[in-house]
């Protein structure tokens, strides 16, 4: 990858499809990881200002930390306008908590209430963006959104451009350390802290962004679980399940399209 080359690509991206959509900014949610970096990070270079936002839900300290230095170094490094500013929605996400039904399938609790985390911070980055005219940049990587669909439809999926999209895990990695990123954001675990604990992604999927990546394109070769084995097989199988399951994430919302006859 000529990664000067693709970040210059990319920011020259972001303005134009900017200045085209007629508004005035980004606004971004910080996590303290490496993608809501890097993008932030893209994002402040267009010189178009930029609100980076802070959305704790009994967040861990370390994230929360890694969120605010690089917010640091963010202004620290421009001079284009870059706010910041925290809103905790623990209490907001407590209360929604207390208002359901109780239900003893726990482990479909917990991950329902992980993805509705991810959805009350959507919607707290569009109040903003609408107050100032403002784009939701998306945080995603190729492998999550179009490979094993790690996100929440309609949480951390719900955006209005997405600029690293179409970049492996490994790929953000080398613009991070190109554009001198934090070296404990770069060093940090990746995680979507919707649980309120440590748990990384690998954690959660089962294997590490570089198997999911050499799944990812022996998916696209062709290639089938039979041809390998060991944890080869296993991380291709792994690959293979989470990209059939989270199909309705990657694809258009279906329309039922009506008969012209029966519309007579």
């Amino acid at each position: 990858m000529q990664t000067e080359k693709v970040v210059e690509y990319i920011v020259s991206w972001l303005k134009d499809y900017l200045e085209t959509a007629h508004q005035k900014g980004f606004v971004i949610g910080i996590s303290g990881g490496i993608d809501s970096a890097v993008t932030s990070t893209l994002c402040a270079m267009t010189g178009y200002p930029l609100l980076n936002l802070e959305m704790p839900i009994h967040q861990e300290k370390n994230q929360a930390d890694r969120a605010k230095r690089h917010i640091e170094w963010l202004n620290n490094k421009f001079s284009s306008p870059i706010d910041s500013i925290e809103v905790n929605l623990t209490s907001t996400f407590d209360a929604m908590v207390s208002a359901l039904p109780e239900t003893d399938t726990t482990d479909k609790v917990n991950l329902a209430l992980a993805n509705t985390r991810s959805r009350l911070r959507m919607t707290t980055l569009y109040y903003f963006a609408g107050l100032h005219n403002y784009l939701v940049a998306g945080t995603g990587n190729k492998v999550e959104d179009f490979g094993v669909g790690f996100y929440t439809k309609y949480g951390d999926g719900g955006v209005d451009l997405s600029p690293i999209a179409d970049l492996m895990k490994s790929e953000v990695y080398k613009i991070a350390e190109f554009l001198g990123i934090n070296t404990d954001i770069q060093k940090a675990k990746p995680t979507d802290g919707l649980f309120g604990d440590d748990r990384s992604d690998e954690d959660q999927l089962g294997a590490n962004y570089d198997e999911l990546e050499w799944a990812m394109r022996a998916k696209e070769d062709g290639k089938t679980a039979d041809k390998f084995e060991g944890r080869e097989k296993e991380v291709f199988e792994i690959y293979s399940r989470l990209n059939r399951i989270n199909q309705h994430k990657m694809v258009p919302i279906p329309i039922c399209d009506i008969p012209e006859e029966l519309m007579k």
